[in-house]
This record gives structure tokens, C-alpha cells and sequence, in this order.
């Protein structure tokens, strides 16, 4: 609230008031797919932060609250707003996380669970397939324009929860929650078709072995296993990314927002 004021008290009041903003965007950026992935350098997050900041900034001026009167109050402040842009941010990320969790679930699958390497959505535990089709998925994000879509539900966040106001917390949990099962359910629905080949071929290799007990089934198993589970991810890939985009377009577009 700025109306009226003097340049000399103006100043402080929008200088708090963009702090704020920075502090919603902020927080959600470093989450947000595509906009917060650990491959991008920090003062690139930074300079995304305060652009978006900028832009959303001149229309809310008025809305956003004044300078806090003491300390605890502009912490109470802070954190209300860091709260809003992490539960937004979140709400992105496990959306879009699913694709890499489907590719985690196939690389165990394929025997490729031996190939691993750190992956920040999933530590040390990682395959490289899971980051391979995970890359790719942020790539389809950025050819789709989806990306943009947690940014506009950013923008219209301040509709739904003022700067300043109390935080949903008890809302925010069972959003994520649910969009947790969803994510989870929709991993387990990629990765259905590699799940029934894989329990064809463990079948097949059982009757196999009980036919030809001298024959060594895992030395014949294994790059026939991983052969196979290739030659079918190159067919179904282009199916499972159109499934997983627009699932995905769904679980965006109902971000709290938009």
C-alpha cells in the first residue's frame, strides 16, 4: 500500500515489496522443472529469479504489504512467502517427475542397475537410463511451451494467496500428497508394457531352464534381456512421451492459479 507516500518513504516500501516477490519466485524457481535442474549454473537461476520478479512486481506493488514494523514480523512475512513458491514449485517438480521414475523402474528392469550414477532426483542410487529419458522429458517441456505454465500459475498465486496472508498449509500437504500418488501411479502405468515383457521372459526362462538343465540361462538370459528391453523402449518412446505429456499438461494445468 505505497499510494499517497513520498519518494524518500517510497523507496523502502517497494524495496521490501520486490523482496518479497523475489522471495515467492525465488524459492519456487529452484524447483521448478526445466527452470531449476542442478545442471543449470546458479547465477542463471538468479538472473531468472529476478526478471520474473520484475515483471510481476509493477502490477502487485500496490497489493503487497508495507515495510514490517519489527523483525519477527518480517520473517512471519518471508517465510509465508517462501512457503507459497515451495509448495508451488513442488507441485511442478512431482509432476513432471514421473518420466524419470517409469526410467528408473525400466533401467532395474533391463539389468542396467549395475550402470549407476548420482541423479539429483534420485541421489546415488541413479541410473543412467533414468537420466537420459529424465533429460529428455525436460526437453519436451521446453519444445511444448509447458514450462511456462508453472510460471503463469506463479503469477496468479497472488489471487489466490496475497502476499502476506496465511499460508494453506493444511491445503498444501494434501495437494502434494496427491500429487505425489498421481506422479507414482502414472510411472507404474509406463512402465506396465516392460513389466508384463519382463515377466513373459522370466516365464520363458524358467521353462527354459527345466527343459535344458545344462544350459546356462543367465549367460543367455542377460544380453537378451537387455536387447530386448532396448528394442522395446525404441518402439514404444515415442507412445510412452505422448502419454506422459499429456498427463502432464493435466497435472499442470491444475496448478493452484491458473
Amino acid at each position: 500500500m505505497t499510494e499517497g507516500l513520498p519518494l524518500p518513504d517510497l523507496l523502502p516500501a517497494w524495496t521490501f515489496s520486490f523482496l518479497l516477490v523475489v522471495c515467492r519466485v525465488g524459492t519456487a524457481i529452484a524447483l521448478l522443472p526445466g527452470l531449476g535442474e542442478p545442471e543449470l549454473p546458479v547465477t542463471v537461476k538468479v538472473a531468472l529469479a529476478l526478471a520474473i520478479s520484475a515483471l510481476l512486481w509493477p502490477p502487485l506493488v500496490q497489493a503487497l504489504p508495507p515495510p514490517a514494523d519489527t523483525v519477527a514480523q518480517a520473517m512471519r512475512l518471508v517465510v509465508g512467502e517462501c512457503l507459497v513458491g515451495l509448495w508451488l514449485g513442488l507441485l511442478a517438480r512431482i509432476a513432471v517427475l514421473s518420466l524419470a521414475m517409469a526410467a528408473q523402474y525400466l533401467g532395474l528392469l533391463l539389468g542396467l542397475s549395475s550402470a549407476m550414477l548420482f541423479d539429483p532426483s534420485f541421489g546415488p542410487t541413479g541410473t543412467a537410463l533414468s537420466r537420459l529419458i529424465g533429460l529428455g522429458g525436460i526437453v519436451v517441456l521446453f519444445a511444448t511451451g509447458l514450462h511456462v505454465v508453472p510460471i503463469a500459475a506463479l503469477g496468479g498465486s497472488y489471487r489466490l494467496f496475497p502476499a502476506g496472508g496465511v499460508v494453506p498449509t493444511e491445503a498444501a500437504v494434501e495437494s502434494v500428497v496427491a500429487a505425489t500418488a498421481s506422479s507414482i501411479a502414472l510411472a507404474f502405468a509406463l512402465a506396465g508394457p516392460f513389466v508384463l515383457a519382463s515377466v513373459v521372459f522370466q516365464l520363458a526362462l524358467g521353462l527354459l531352464s527345466r527343459l535344458v538343465p545344462q544350459m546356462q540361462v543367465y549367460f543367455v538370459a542377460l544380453p537378451l534381456q537387455l536387447a530386448g528391453g532396448l528394442a522395446l523402449l525404441a518402439a514404444l518412446a515415442g507412445t510412452m512421451t505422448g502419454v506422459w505429456l499429456e498427463a502432464v499438461r493435466g497435472l499442470l494445468g491444475g496448478l493452484p492459479g491458473l
